[in-house]
Order: C-alpha cells, then sequence, then structure tokens
C-alpha cells in the first residue's frame, strides 16, 4: 500500500462554501436570542470638546427603552494597546469615534430614537488632523496631561554604515510616499452580542479574530477575570485584520447587557461601519535607497511618520513590518530606519491585510525602478541581482529557510504575451514588484502557538478541536487536510469544530499569515500522536507489530501484507468495547522555534518567510486618464500549495483588495470628519473591475512548514500597488508617489505635462 500524498495538493472546496451562496449560513447578524435586547451607541459629533453635560432623562424615558448609559453611570477600566481609552468616554472627546453614551431597548428603531434624544452640551477644543502639525510647539494636546502630542512607540533600526554606503554609491534615488486611509470595507459590518447569567458570568459573541487575547482584554476593561467570560465566535462576514484587537462596541455591549439584564446585541449600520471600523493608518514614508553601478543594493535609509489618531491601536505599530521590508525585501547590507508617530484627533487605525508591508512595499520597489532607470538594468534583471537566498540572514537577523524569490522573478516574466495591443489613445505599461513576509507567523508575543486536539469515535468520525480561527480564509478546510492525510481517514470523515474558548485549546489568533503554518503543524503532531496510538490497537487485531503497520484511505494494513487489513473505525471500537479500553484522543501544542525582536528590534520572528513576485499590465488612456489593468501574473512561494485551489483564491481575493487600495479606494477624513461614508462615495472595485488574473504558484517545500507549507494569507494584496505604480509609470512616464492613483489625478499629471 503506497504512503503518497492522498489528500494534500489536491484542490478541495471550502467546507463552507455550499453554505455561504445559498444563504445558510448565519452570520452573528444574523442571531436572535431568547429576549434579545438591541443597543445603539451615540458618538461625539466634534473631533475634540470637553463634554459639559450629557442628560439622557428624555432617553431614559422613552417607551421600550430598557437601558441608558454614560461614562459617568458604569465602572470601566482603561483599554487598548496602551490603555489610553475608556470604552465611554468621560469628561473629554477626542474624535469622531468617540462613544459617549449607550442605550439598549426593544429594537434598533427604539434604541436609535432614544440615541437621538440624548442632549449633549459640549465645549470646543482647538483640535490637530495633521501629525507633523501636531508636533509643532503650541499645538493642541489631544491628551492632556502629555508632554506633547508625541506617542510613546517609537521604531528605530540601524545596521551597517549607512552613510558611507551613500557616499559611496554609484546611483541614488530618494523619495517622499504618502498612503492615505483606506478602511477594510467588510460586507459584515461590526456586531457584537453579549449576556450575563445568574453567576454574573458573560458570554460575547464575536467577529474576533484573536479570541483568548480579546477574553483577557475585555475581562480587564471590565475589570473581572477571564474565567468568567466565554467568546464564541459564529462565521464571519470579512474581517481582513479588523478583528485583531478589542473595540468599544465590545466592552458597552457588555455593560448594556449587564444594566438591561438581557443580552444585547450591537450591529452597525454601514454609515456607522465607516466612521468607527477601524482603518489602514495613513501615514508618509520617505525614503532613500543606494546602488552600485551593477545594481547591487548597498543601503536604505528610512523615516515613517504616522497618523496615530486619537488613540493607539494596531496601526501605530505597523513600523515593525515596513521595517521587516526596508531592511529585508532583497539583499541589503547597510539599512536605517526611524519613526515619529503623533497622536492627533483624527480616527485611530488598527490591523488590515498586510499590515504595514504594503505601504513600505509600494516605496521600496518604487524606487527599485528608479534605480533600474538610472543604472540602464532592466527591472526585473535588477530585482533578480539583488534576490534574497535560501540561507541569507537579513539585517534584523531573519533566517531564511526555503526560498524561491528568483523562480518568482522567472515566472512573471513575459507577462505581457498573447495580449491585444492597446487601443488607439490608450499607452501601455508593465511594472513589477516583490514581496516579502512572514510565512509562519510572527512572534510580536512571548508564545505564537496554538493547540490542537484530535479524537476518533465509534463509527470513524474524527474530530479537530483547533485553537485556530475561521475567518473565511478557508482554515477549517486546510487543517482537516492535514488530519486526514496524516491519520490515513478520508477527508469526509474529518470534522473541524474551532468556535468556542470553552472547548478549544489556546491559540494567540489569526494574523501573520500563521494558522495553515502554526494551526497547521499542531493538528498535524496531534494526529501523528493519535495515529500511533491507531495503530497499537490495530496491531492486536492484526496480531502484527506496529510499526510495520500502514493506514491510509481508511484502512490499516500489514505493510509487508497489504491483504491483511482492516478498516480503521474496527481499530477504533477494539479500543472502546472491551475491559480497561481507551479513548482515542490525543493533544499538541505547536510553538515554533523563533524568538521576539529585541530592543534593537533583532531577531528571527518567524519559522518561515514568504516571497511573491507580481507583473501588472494596464492601460492609461490619454486623453482622460482612466486606467484599465488589462492583466495580473502572480507567482508565490507557498512552501508547498495544500490545496491549490483555495491558495488561489486567496492570492485573487488579495489582489483585488490591493487595487482598489492603488487605484480608488480612499477613506477622507476631513478635519476629523469621515466624508466617504457610504458605498456611493467609497470606491471599492466590483468583480467587473477586474482584469485577468494568472497566478502560478512556486513550491519551495519548507522543512519547517506542516508537509512543507507556507503561509499565503496577505501575500498577494501586498506588491499589487508598487507594481500597479511602475506600470503608470512605464506606460506614461509619471512617477505617483501617492495612493490611490485615480483618473483624475492621471490627467491632471498628463495636462501639466503637455
Amino acid at each position: 500500500m503506497s504512503e503518497r500524498a492522498r489528500v494534500i495538493g489536491t484542490s478541495v472546496p471550502k467546507r463552507d462554501g455550499a453554505d455561504k451562496v445559498t444563504g445558510r449560513t448565519r452570520y452573528l447578524h444574523d442571531l436572535e436570542l431568547p429576549r434579545l435586547a438591541h443597543g445603539k451607541i451615540l458618538r461625539s459629533r466634534l473631533p475634540h470638546a470637553r463634554l459639559v453635560r450629557v442628560d439622557t432623562r428624555r432617553a431614559a424615558a422613552l417607551p421600550g427603552v430598557l437601558a441608558v448609559i454614560t461614562g459617568a453611570d458604569v465602572e470601566q477600566q482603561p483599554f487598548g494597546f496602551v490603555k489610553d481609552q475608556l470604552a465611554l468616554k468621560v469628561g473629554t472627546v477626542r474624535c469622531v469615534r468617540d462613544e459617549i453614551a449607550a442605550v439598549a431597548a426593544e429594537s434598533p428603531a427604539i434604541a436609535e430614537e432614544a440615541v437621538a434624544l440624548i442632549d449633549v452640551e459640549y465645549t470646543e477644543l482647538p483640535a490637530v488632523f495633521d501629525p507633523e502639525a501636531a508636533l509643532r510647539p503650541g499645538a493642541p494636546l489631544v491628551h492632556e496631561g502629555r508632554p506633547s502630542n508625541l506617542t510613546d512607540l517609537r521604531y528605530q533600526f540601524s545596521h551597517g554604515d549607512v552613510d558611507a554606503a551613500f557616499a559611496d554609491a554609484d546611483a541614488t534615488v530618494e523619495g517622499e510616499y504618502r498612503l492615505n486611509f483606506v478602511t477594510p470595507a467588510c460586507l459584515g459590518t461590526m456586531v457584537a452580542i453579549a449576556d450575563w447569567d445568574s453567576g454574573d458570568r458573560l458570554t460575547m459573541w464575536s467577529t474576533t479574530q484573536v479570541p483568548f487575547l480579546y477574553q483577557r482584554d475585555l475581562a480587564g476593561a471590565l475589570g473581572m477575570s477571564g474565567d468568567r467570560i466565554r467568546v464564541l465566535q459564529p462565521p464571519v462576514g470579512g474581517n481582513f485584520g479588523r478583528g485583531l484587537d478589542l473595540y468599544p462596541i465590545d466592552i458597552i455591549a457588555a455593560l448594556l447587557a449587564r444594566r438591561a439584564r438581557r443580552p444585547v446585541k450591537i450591529e452597525f449600520e454601514r454609515v456607522e461601519e465607516f466612521v468607527a471600523c477601524p482603518t489602514r493608518e495613513p501615514c508618509t514614508i520617505r525614503l532613500r535607497t543606494a546602488a552600485a553601478a551593477d545594481g547591487r543594493l548597498l543601503a536604505r535609509d528610512c523615516h515613517v511618520v504616522i497618523d496615530n489618531g486619537a488613540y493607539v491601536s494596531w496601526g501605530s505599530t505597523t513600523p515593525y513590518v515596513m521595517l521587516s521590508t526596508v531592511a529585508g525585501l532583497y539583499r541589503c547590507p547597510a539599512a536605517r530606519f526611524d519613526t515619529t508617530i503623533a497622536y492627533t484627533n483624527n480616527p485611530y487605525s488598527g490591523s488590515m491585510r498586510g499590515y504595514g508591508n504594503l505601504e513600505s512595499t509600494f516605496a521600496v520597489e518604487s524606487q527599485m525602478d528608479e534605480l533600474a532607470e538610472r543604472l540602464g538594468i532592466a527591472p526585473l534583471e535588477l530585482r533578480r541581482r539583488n534576490a534574497t537566498q535560501s540561507g541569507d540572514a537579513n539585517p534584523q537577523g531573519f533566517v531564511i529557510g526555503s526560498c524561491a524569490m528568483e523562480d518568482c522573478l522567472d515566472a512573471v516574466g513575459g507577462a505581457t504575451c498573447g495580449l491585444a495591443p492597446p487601443a488607439a489613445g490608450w499607452r501601455r505599461g508593465v511594472g513589477y514588484a516583490g514581496m516579502f513576509h512572514v510565512g509562519g507567523g510572527a512572534r510580536i508575543y512571548r508564545s505564537d502557538g496554538c493547540g490542537a486536539i484530535v479524537k476518533l469515535d465509534d463509527f470513524g468520525k474524527v474530530l479537530l478541536i483547533t485553537g485556530a480561527t475561521e475567518i473565511g480564509q478557508g482554515s477549517e478546510t486546510v487543517l482537516a487536510m492535514i488530519v486526514a492525510e496524516t491519520l490515513g481517514v478520508p477527508l469526509e470523515r474529518v470534522d473541524v469544530v474551532n468556535s468556542d474558548t470553552a472547548v478549544k485549546p489556546w491559540d494567540v489568533g489569526v494574523h501573520a499569515s500563521r494558522t495553515t503554518f502554526i494551526a497547521g503543524n499542531a493538528a498535524r503532531l496531534a494526529a501523528e500522536k493519535l495515529r500511533a496510538r491507531l495503530l497499537e490497537m490495530a496491531a492486536e487485531e492484526l496480531e502484527a507489530p506496529a510499526e510495520g503497520l500502514a493506514v491510509a484511505d481508511g484502512w490499516i494494513c500489514v505493510r509487508q501484507e497489504p491483504q491483511r487489513r482492516i478498516p480503521y473505525d474496527r481499530a477504533a471500537r477494539a479500543g472502546h468495547l472491551r475491559e480497561g479500553g481507551q479513548t482515542l484522543v490525543a493533544e499538541a501544542f505547536y510553538d515554533p522555534p523563533t524568538e521576539m525582536l529585541d530592543k534593537d528590534l533583532r531577531g528571527n520572528v518567524s519559522a518561515a518567510y514568504a516571497f511573491a513576485a507580481q507583473a501588472v499590465v494596464l492601460d492609461v488612456e490619454e486623453a482622460t486618464g482612466v486606467i484599465r489593468v488589462r492583466r495580473i501574473v502572480s507567482a508565490h512561494d507557498v512552501g508547498r500549495a495544500l490545496n491549490p485551489a483555495a491558495a488561489e483564491g486567496q492570492i485573487h481575493g488579495g489582489i483585488h483588495m490591493g487595487l482598489g487600495y492603488a487605484l480608488s479606494e480612499r477613506l477622507v477624513v476631513d478635519r476629523g470628519q469621515i466624508l466617504t461614508a457610504s458605498f456611493m462615495d467609497y470606491a471599492v472595485l466590483k468583480a467587473t473591475d477586474m482584469p485577468e488574473l494568472v497566478v502560478r504558484l512556486v513550491e519551495s517545500m519548507d522543512a519547517e512548514g506542516p508537509f512543507g507549507a507556507k503561509g499565503l494569507g496577505e501575500s498577494g494584496v501586498i506588491p499589487v500597488a508598487a507594481a500597479v505604480a511602475n506600470a503608470v509609470k512605464d506606460a506614461i512616464g509619471v512617477r505617483f508617489t501617492e495612493l490611490p492613483i485615480t483618473p483624475a489625478r492621471v490627467h491632471a499629471a498628463l495636462s501639466a505635462r503637455a
């Protein structure tokens, strides 16, 4: 009986796909509980003001209102990345997202009417909306009591002699790159349900990506112990990093439910989602790059200014990843990196797919093309000459294991083959960009691990209880495939449970393209333990030593006599239905062999690193500035493609998000106010806007990954904007350093040059 892979490497439909496309999936928005009340939040209408009076009497008197709360009415603790805000603000509001009061009522309509009846008297305060202006002497303080608007976050790194490298360089380029607010635009808006039982224990239904960290942080904000909180995770309608943090909606739902003595559901309408959903952080990147005459990179020098907004959240930690791109995208022996992160009265940002890498890749890859032009080297060739190799250790100490970067660059050549030439009045351009990202998680907490439990029952059903969270990325499917392959059982016999903190083992959460790698390794290890015990049970039935047995396709056989075999479930029953029997349950916890960055931002944070290259072919209409992307070729080093169709789908989704970032999406924030608060104003690309997509999966077989796999969740989105900007430059000769590159901006640039 051959032991070749039977499940791994095949294209398997997502387990939740049929229910989602047929409407059977019940998202958190669809969930109803007995006696469910509905909550609404009153937000500040001013970006910076003193709260003189908050009068809730008219709201409380409205029939159907069950509870009205303000910050003065409830006990709450500071929360957030540096614990600099309360869920319900007291005394001062610092942005238009700020929550002043909340209502629970019998229906959403009553709750909305009640919120409108709350009277708030403000004293408007001077506000600041630009991070550099926020640091000038005399600027209004966002947080009174602080010495300035400079946050306590700063990321500084230096490796090699950067100044000497620039002095000796044959070519240098420099530029300033501006990245604006964008929002995840999830189809499912933010929602939370809270319910307290008679023992003062809290159950939260949440779309969080980090259920155990959420459990801990929510407990801290409520001033209680985490063992009294249970987190349930229904299917989500999109997250893209939005669920990496705790937000006021979660805390307020819990506070309202405690006051109303009923379960309370708060769900955002679309306008509120645009106002209150965390965004991708706006930033300005100033970058210089030096190279030798033969194209070898010598140094990069980078400074990033981030608009922190009113409170510190995950968006202000993205320089961790920006630095890794500046220091590690291609071989670069010297690098210097610094940041300025300032409080403003704008909304604060969170984590969003790619987590700072899109921004720094846009700057780095723009300058790779500029260097190629100055040195007279073809853009792809310049990248090949500097490509990272397996065995490299970059300036931060990232140790590169499997690496197929050169293969990815080779795979995107010839991107225009077979395309009809551009129509009259249109100019064609081709642009390239590479990508470097963690492919096996990132140790930003002391543990980066995940637990797994595998159980086999009397009927041959295998249950994987995983700490990993499914957020639409297909983790349930690929983890089931790993277990089925390891145990040698049919894939359809494996079920996955992953949505209840009271049941599943601990996991640090879904981020950093870690689930396939880390949760996959945990599932594999647990399944290997179970497989060993199963073979021990079968050894008695087959009267052969366990080490001489094999299991595949649901059968356990003697290796040397394949005709001597029994169904795997028979062996399981033999363990149950006898004296001294035992259950078939095994558990494992996988924590990768990595290290946290030290105070100098050095350390091997991931057990594997992902690489990719993209080519964008587009046409620009000279008369209007309209950009039509014709084809994108995207080649990815995936380690091993466990589920090729799902891997391709991840890349397709990433490209869609990346094209929106490049060409159309911008959350317009003017003097702290959100002006693009609907899909009529915020331009998400439609399916019909998408070009031809060619995905090439390059397999490098990572030694540490499960069956050789590496993470892929963020890789597709990261290089798109850079490749688009390079293609536009190739088409019309204009370099755009700000996103999005809209037809109006292209037309203005062409007109100015005419």
